[in-house]
């Protein structure tokens, strides 16, 4: 038997955008030249290594969101327990409402993400920064 989704992912994300601060690209480029801002960057690394990256940012995968964030958890990252700003992206502005509305959800605040994510960051002439992984060994 097939399964009948009752909550489809615009419904989550239209959830999330009525809840959570979205800032347009201009004001989040803006704001991250203010020392209380975090930058949060979502994606997956091999996202953040083929296109580049907001020079500064944090780099917290969507998995792992709940875990760095907890400062209970054995994976928390002291970033999280800093009294800042947090501001999520992700490649196009959805993953990184999801994560702002979760973020949000567990205490942390201030939090936004930024609509349109790297791209319009990009597009609206925000810096970037190529990046490559560490290598091993």
């Amino acid at each position: 038997m097939p399964q009948n989704i009752t909550r489809g992912i615009k419904a989550l994300i239209d959830e999330a955008n009525a809840e959570i601060e979205t800032l347009n690209a201009r004001d989040a480029i803006e704001i991250s030249k203010n020392g209380d801002v975090v930058i949060v960057d979502i994606r997956d690394p091999r996202e953040i290594e083929r296109d580049g990256r907001i020079p500064g940012a944090f780099a917290c995968t969507r998995g792992m969101l709940e875990f760095w964030i907890d400062p209970q958890s054995p994976y928390a990252k002291p970033v999280f327990q800093e009294d800042k700003k947090f501001v999520f992206h992700c490649a196009g502005g959805l993953r990184s409402a999801l994560a702002a509305k979760t973020a949000q959800d567990m205490g942390l605040k201030p939090v936004a993400h930024i609509a349109g994510g790297y791209a319009a960051w990009r597009d609206a002439g925000g810096p970037t920064e190529k990046w490559e992984p560490k290598k091993k060994g």
